[in-house]
């Protein structure tokens, strides 16, 4: 599990959701969850803070991963 969207992945089903559920949570598209969890979008330092508010998890796991 080294990749960013890996590890985002990861802790999205750790935490029992969807990535409809984590869209909605964090207030990103799910289409572009789709894009960050297969590696072919990068998110902002912004949106990591996000993702990592909602699924209560360290903003550095995920960008020591980028």
């Amino acid at each position: 599990m080294n990749s960013f969207g890996e590890k985002l992945k990861f802790y999205r089903e750790l935490n029992g959701m969807s990535i409809e559920e984590l869209a909605v949570k964090a207030r990103i598209g799910k289409h572009t969850l789709e894009q960050y969890e297969t590696g072919e979008q990068i998110p902002t330092t912004q949106t990591i803070l996000k993702l990592s508010t909602v699924l209560d998890v360290a903003a550095s796991v995920f960008l020591e991963a980028l």
